[in-house]
């Protein structure tokens, strides 16, 4: 029977898919690249919800006007793309569809992800995975007040910046948190251990051997794959 997978990967990446498929099977570590960008086009803003809950929006001015926020005199930053229609001006980036975290060269977005919480008056971005309870800390803000229509700016911390997902040629709207250092390593320098399940997080590579835990045989011949028929 003949199996055909470019027509699903086509339609998956038209509509701005994350390939979850594919993510889940470890598969991203080589299917993206990415491209860094000018972090001055950008805001990553941390929006409150209800009496505590805060959410994460990022921000893109494409054109130069009008401006997509501004920043108020309280210090709080003004949404201002609220008040005018910011088709073909601004660009939200509102959840895990949009944004994701990519570390070491390798996309994180099927086993990581990125929640906002406040400590006192320091609203922390932090990146983690139900696997472990290690946590990356992405970014910082100060929460002086709480204001429903104030959001507050996250300053990325030094080594994190903004990129784009990038698909062979094409450049995807997708969003990332990234990082140039091994997850391993940037774990340990944040002061947390890396355990087994967090190995386990990444595909094998040449960049990326296997752990010694796992048996020699298993790192020879060719990998056992689930295959999923393709019907018109």
């Amino acid at each position: 029977m003949q199996r055909t997978y470019r027509p699903w990967l086509g339609l998956a990446l038209a509509a701005g898919a994350s390939l979850l498929p594919l993510a889940a099977s470890g598969q991203t570590a080589g299917l993206f690249s990415s491209r860094p960008l000018d972090a001055s086009r950008f805001a990553v803003l941390g929006k409150p919800v209800g009496r505590s809950d805060w959410t994460l929006l990022v921000l893109e001015q494409v054109q130069p006007a009008p401006r997509c926020w501004e920043q108020r005199a309280d210090g709080l930053i003004d949404p201002a793309l609220n008040r005018f229609d910011f088709s073909g001006i601004c660009s939200r980036y509102i959840d895990s569809n949009g944004y994701s975290l990519r570390i070491g060269q390798r996309d994180l977005a099927s086993t990581y992800r990125l929640r906002l919480q406040q400590r006192g008056t320091t609203l922390e971005l932090l990146a983690m995975t139900p696997s472990d309870p290690a946590t990356l800390l992405v970014g910082l803000g100060r929460v002086d007040q709480r204001d429903r229509d104030g959001f507050v700016m996250i300053q990325l911390q030094p080594g994190w910046q903004l990129q784009r997902r990038v698909f062979g040629e094409q450049t995807l709207s997708h969003v990332y948190f990234a990082h140039a250092t091994p997850l391993s390593q940037l774990l340990a320098a944040n002061g947390a251990t890396p355990t087994r399940s967090i190995a386990q997080l990444l595909p094998s590579s040449p960049s990326n051997p296997l752990s010694p835990s796992r048996p020699a045989a298993m790192a020879q011949g060719p990998v056992a794959l689930q295959v999923i028929p393709f019907r018109n």
